[in-house]
């Protein structure tokens, strides 16, 4: 191979690198937002609303950049024969529950968040109860 064709390999090597690289899209984490313990729909949009939507289908602006495809919540209760699983979305929310299709733990665990920003943990459940009563208002009829 000549130095020319050996330079030619190189820089083509070393561009679709680059151009692989400059593709892969990454999630920025930044500080939870305080909101209203008592508001499910306020949790919900500042919390969930950028993976899963603002309807919960699964097509949030952040979606595109998850190794897996976030929850279509809008199907949890018909996916479970008609009855919204509550103590499976709470425990998924909390972080109890582990989803094999969160990996490991790309979903934030929400209620270790929740508990850095309520120093009681009745708030903290609170928190996991509103967003969980949010969720099943979510479901398609």
């Amino acid at each position: 191979m000549t130095n020319r064709s050996f330079v030619v390999l190189f820089a083509a090597v070393f561009c679709l690198a680059g151009i692989a690289s400059a593709q892969q899209k990454n999630v920025e984490k930044v500080p939870i937002q305080h909101t209203s313990a008592a508001s499910g729909s306020q949790m919900y949009v500042a919390y969930c609303a950028a993976c899963h939507g603002k309807e919960g289908k699964g097509d949030g602006p952040a979606a595109s950049a998850l190794k897996v495809p976030p929850t279509d919540l809008t199907t949890l209760a018909k996916r479970n024969s008609g009855k919204f699983p509550r103590n499976e979305v709470y425990d998924t929310i909390s972080g109890e529950r582990s989803v094999a299709a969160h990996g490991s733990k790309d979903m934030p665990v929400w209620g270790t968040l929740f508990h850095s920003i309520d120093a009681h943990e009745s708030i903290s459940m609170m928190r996991l109860k509103n967003l969980t009563d949010y969720i099943e208002t979510l479901q398609a009829k």
